[in-house]
């Protein structure tokens, strides 16, 4: 009875460990990431978006509220799919204070960081993407 007992609670053990260790190599792709959330708008020197379509390009200048966008973004796994998709992108251009360069483009769902796409959570990509399109109507373009 005590060996039955035994190997239940090392079997009960086991199984536990091999959930926490999937959990853990899972947890980016399950739980996603936030890849700017600690970008402020006193760290962006300056910022430009281009919308396509319409294929305009304009000047972002309340960075602060950039920043506030880009650090609610929510990344999950690598996906490329993104150019299988139709829509509006929003090419957002960083020029950073300590001297690099961030490109992000907003295709919701995706987010491509310097190339590389993501998938993403939706709200936050939706509410760049509307931000673009409030400062391309703010621009009467």
């Amino acid at each position: 009875m005590k060996h039955k007992l035994f190997f239940a609670a090392a079997g009960l053990c086991l199984a536990l460990a091999i959930l926490a260790i999937l959990l853990i190599c899972l947890a980016p792709g399950v739980f996603g990431k936030r890849p700017f959330k600690d970008i402020e708008g006193a760290d962006i020197l300056s910022a430009k978006v281009e919308l396509m379509p319409p294929d305009v390009e304009l000047d972002v200048s309340d960075t602060e509220k950039l920043a506030e966008l880009l650090s609610s973004v929510v990344i999950y796994r690598q996906d490329d799919s993104y150019k299988d998709y139709a829509g509006q992108a929003a090419v957002f251009t960083l020029s950073m204070r300590d001297g690099t360069a961030a490109e992000i483009t907003d295709y919701t769902p995706f987010v491509i960081i310097d190339g590389v796409g993501y998938k993403a959570k939706y709200e936050p990509c939706q509410a760049l993407n509307s931000y673009a399109n409030a400062l391309l109507s703010r621009n009467g373009k």
